[in-house]
């Protein structure tokens, strides 16, 4: 590379990824084949529209990684192409959701998600998103006594504000969603029901998680969490409602799709694929039952108090310490988290009372619950003794170093 500046800017990077221990569960490490079909000649085409109707001549080989992809999605899913379709040109995960809507309900209709502060993401209707400003937005909680969905509740609002979409699966939940009861919901109402799986895709994947497809008229994911893809999305609908998200995607929102992104998904859809995969997300399971445990022996507080998931969310207002303090601190010592809103959270987001954590990306170096343990001893040495940890974190570095760290 002859820009010095920005490849030295890379290797810097990859340093730090390879000398940190990153439990930030919406992150993962990819393989070198998702790399490089996203660092591929791809990107030099444009591709305006879809497969066999195409606004640039050229795209006959396009065509057929964009349908190689839609194959492997609905195949790893275990989902019929006679009843399902996907469309795997959104960018991202909040175009991918941002379409749904367009798609599905009039600008000024209601569609319904979980609070951002309890869990819910920007895209599911907060104030600060377009999608809490082009629609109206009815928010539902968990409850304040077991930091669950209540079911009952989340209807008794439905029945009362009637949205035209209700919307499941969540950034900071930690418990397994009950899809038939919101299925029940949305059909009293009307409403067209929509599964957000961006977390856990990997772990339906993996069959350690319930497949939302049973239930949803949508199903939108990022690719790039659980499911150890490049930063990209899928949406997937119901074969009579193909039209809507594909108009919605192009020409609605989007031009030109980005076919390495598209390419280095199928990848990843392929790799996903192989037996190896489920036995990467039942580890990922079980490495964040390890590392709950320990975090409570360590004295913390566990949202809900555990986890089914791939994620655990700490609850810190007993420790007299914020989330943000939390994550500087944890950071210095070579431990990466994020701090996050708690149910019912009396802090502001920038400055919550939790932190989250996962343990996707550490799976993926080969880490198991004998590690996790130590991880949790180590968070606690930091935060409840004020300890340095620096050494034990960079042991655990050095046993289980990143693929990236010997170039690329």
């Amino acid at each position: 590379m002859k820009d010095k500046l920005i490849e030295n800017l890379i290797k810097k990077e990859i340093k730090r990824q390879d000398d940190t221990l990153n439990l930030i569960p919406s992150e993962n490490y990819v393989s070198g084949g998702v790399l490089r079909a996203l660092g591929s000649p791809l990107t030099n085409k444009y591709a305006e529209g879809y497969p066999g109707a195409r606004y640039y001549g050229g795209n006959a080989v396009i065509d057929e990684i964009e349908n190689l992809c839609k194959e492997r999605a609905l195949k790893l899913f275990k989902l019929s192409p006679r009843a399902w379709h996907v469309n795997v040109q959104a960018y991202s995960g909040s175009p991918a959701n941002l379409a749904v809507y367009f798609g599905f309900v009039p600008f000024g209709e209601k569609i319904m998600g979980l609070r951002l502060d309890m869990g819910g993401h920007l895209t599911h209707g907060h104030k600060v998103s377009i999608t809490g400003q082009a629609w109206k937005s009815v928010q539902y909680g968990v409850n304040r006594k077991t930091e669950l969905l209540d079911y009952s509740e989340i209807m008794k609002i439905a029945k009362r504000e009637k949205p035209k979409l209700i919307i499941a699966g969540y950034t900071a939940y930690p418990r397994i969603i009950d899809f038939k009861k919101f299925r029940k919901i949305a059909d009293v109402v009307g409403a067209y029901f929509m599964v957000d799986m961006s977390h856990f895709a990997g772990l339906v994947a993996g069959g350690v998680y319930p497949s939302p497809f049973k239930y949803a008229d949508v199903v939108t994911t990022t690719t790039h969490k659980t499911l150890r893809g490049p930063r990209a999305a899928l949406i997937f609908c119901k074969k009579e409602l193909a039209s809507k998200i594909d108009k919605a995607v192009f020409p609605g929102l989007q031009g030109g799709p980005h076919a390495n992104q598209i390419a280095s998904t199928a990848v990843a859809l392929y790799e996903a694929m192989q037996p190896s995969f489920k036995k990467y997300a039942k580890q990922v399971v079980k490495n964040v039952k390890a590392l709950a445990e320990e975090l409570k022996r360590q004295g913390f507080r566990l949202v809900s108090g555990g986890t089914d998931t791939h994620l655990v969310l700490l609850d810190l207002r007993d420790k007299g310490i914020t989330g943000r303090e939390v994550s500087d601190r944890l950071e210095a010592q070579g431990i990466i988290v994020n701090k996050n809103t708690i149910p019912f959270d009396p802090r502001p987001p920038m400055d919550p009372s939790g932190i989250r954590l996962g343990t996707p990306a550490l799976t993926t170096r080969g880490m198991k619950e004998r590690e996790m343990k130590i991880i949790g001893n180590l968070i606690g040495e930091v935060l409840s003794r004020g300890k340095n940890v620096s050494l034990g974190v960079k042991k655990l570095c050095r046993d289980f170093p990143l693929k990236y760290s010997k170039g690329l």
